[in-house]
């Protein structure tokens, strides 16, 4: 929605249509989308030391929590967005309110991986969250009956979802791992509990819109991790012979996997809330795996260089786990339900498995993973391409 000068600057925040023509993501969002990547950026740079120093196991579950807190705020928010973005002042204010409030929490991750002190990160929590509410009081003020019920039951649930994060800073640390298992249920029952009577009118293509170009930024953050990776191991060691089959995979991988996301169009499957929020919330591991194949290719890099700490197999499967839980989850979300026969439907989960045998070659793992990765997306692209072509004799052979 554009605003215009003539337009009053502060208006009714009421919901949007559900089958508006024409709608894509705004500036704002797109703006919103990029500040995230500074956190997920700062979550990938730590999960990188914690693998390289050997620490794998305490690393991922900070990553896992971390990276949960990034997502959901995001997630909460492009919703919103998508059923009430009135795109008047006071909404851009409160959506800037957020960002700062990623920037706080961004500040705050390395810290929270290395001295296990989530303040910081609380606070951005908070800021985010505290501005969430407010546009969810701002819905319930502009709107009567069963959709201002529906916003005051995201406000609180909203708000006491908060105070139950806090006892990530209050509880001893050996209990933080309990307390977000139990917050990130909660959580994820807001949206359900809230829109039980009354669905928010969220636009089913301007949602697939949003998680495409969020894909294709922590996609675009990993291609530039990897890039720095590359560039530090040659500049600093002289390594091109041991990192060119590193960036050669690894390209092919975050090729295959862009390619894999957008060749169906999933918005014409998001019908109902059951299916949205299914879906929705399973690209926590789309997102999280990405972003942590960017991770695993910095991983690699060190270790061919001889700055981390683990094996050659630990280096390689911290490329080929998030790639194969990757194309997992990506299949499992989007290709399933596009794909004809049961020669189309094994090509990603068989890839996936091919992909966690690559992890035992040795220095040419990455490179293998990223040619089995490619030659999933040609596999899957001829099998499409034959199933299309029968259905086009079937009718001339008919006639």
């Amino acid at each position: 929605m554009t605003s215009s000068p003539t337009r009053s600057p502060l208006r009714r925040l009421t919901a949007r249509g559900r089958d508006e023509a024409h709608r894509v993501a705004s500036p704002l969002e797109l703006f919103f989308d990029l500040c995230f990547v500074v956190a997920i950026a700062q979550a990938g740079a730590a999960l990188v030391h914690a693998v390289a120093e050997g620490h794998a196991g305490e690393g991922i579950l900070n990553y896992a929590m971390l990276f949960f807190a990034i997502w959901w705020a995001w997630m909460n928010f492009t919703w919103f967005a998508s059923a009430y973005d009135n795109d008047d002042a006071l909404y851009r204010v409160v959506t800037l309110v957020q960002i700062a409030g990623v920037l706080v929490l961004a500040a705050g991750v390395s810290r929270a991986f290395e001295d296990h002190e989530f303040l910081a990160v609380l606070v951005g929590y908070v800021i985010m969250r505290l501005a969430l509410i407010a546009q969810w009081l701002r819905v319930a003020r502009s709107t009567e009956g069963a959709e201002r019920t529906m916003a005051l039951r995201y406000a609180f649930g909203v708000l006491l979802c908060q105070v139950g994060w806090m006892g990530l800073v209050v509880l001893p640390e050996g209990g933080r791992p309990w307390v977000f298992l139990v917050m990130a249920v909660l959580e994820m029952c807001v949206p359900p509990f809230a829109e039980r009577d009354h669905p928010t009118t969220w636009h089913p293509h301007h949602i697939a819109e949003r998680y495409g170009l969020f894909t294709i930024i922590v996609l675009g953050e990993t291609i530039a991790a990897a890039t720095v990776a590359v560039k530090s191991g040659i500049d600093e060691n002289d390594a091109l012979d041991e990192l060119l089959p590193i960036a050669a995979g690894g390209l092919l991988i975050i090729f295959a996997a862009w390619w894999i996301y957008f060749v169906v169009p999933i918005h014409g499957h998001l019908r109902s809330n059951r299916q949205a929020f299914l879906w929705g919330y399973g690209h926590y591991l789309v997102f999280a795996s990405a972003a942590a194949i960017g991770a695993g290719l910095e991983v690699a890099v060190e270790q061919a260089v001889g700055k981390a700490h683990i094996s050659t197999l630990a280096a390689s499967s911290a490329v080929t786990l998030p790639t194969s839980l990757y194309l997992l989850t990506v299949w499992l979300l989007h290709s399933r339900y596009f794909k004809v026969g049961i020669a189309q439907q094994l090509v990603l989960p068989v890839t996936a498995l091919l992909v966690i045998c690559c992890t035992f070659l040795g220095d040419w793992a990455v490179l293998a993973a990223g040619i089995v990765a490619a030659l999933a997306v040609v596999t899957g692209t001829t099998l499409t391409a034959r199933t299309a072509a029968r259905e086009r004799e079937e009718p001339a052979r008919a006639a």
